[in-house]
């Protein structure tokens, strides 16, 4: 039986995003077009990235992702826990979390607050997590070797 922690879903969506990054850096493809290409929608996508489904991704779709990006569907089998020949990966010790980041976890799992409320923690986290680095949020290069 696959493992139902929620680190696996993580784990899978820390592998999904890695695919597209490396998707738009090398050959300039956007969500719609690593959707067309692969056959797998853009919904489906975003649901993974966001590990954001109640039961396991289907196989097919898993595979026809990776087939479509050039990527060994085994490796998202072994993230996934399906494949017992992929050694699984030593799960690194947590960071330690920011408190507030810890309040938030605590609300989203709270039976008491609303249906609502959790959607507005969770969009504002999402806008926080994907909204682009202001100029003044950026490092600066000066000086520094290439």
């Amino acid at each position: 039986m696959p493992d139902t922690s929620p680190g696996r879903k993580i784990a899978f969506a820390a592998f999904v995003r890695k695919a597209l990054d490396d998707a738009r850096a090398t050959r300039a493809w956007s969500g719609s077009e690593v959707s067309r290409r692969t056959g797998v929608s853009r919904q489906t996508v975003n649901r993974w990235i966001r590990a954001d489904w109640a039961s396991d991704p289907e196989a097919e779709r898993v595979v026809a992702f990776c087939t479509g990006l050039g990527l060994n569907p085994s490796v998202a089998f072994g993230v996934l826990g399906w494949d017992t020949a992929t050694a699984a990966r030593p799960t690194p010790a947590a960071p330690p979390m920011d408190p507030d980041v810890e309040a938030l976890l605590r609300r989203l799992v709270d039976p008491n607050v609303s249906d609502a409320e959790k959607f507005h923690i969770r969009e504002t986290i999402r806008y926080l997590a994907y909204r682009p680095l202001l100029p003044s949020d950026r490092p600066s290069r000066r000086g520094k070797a290439v």
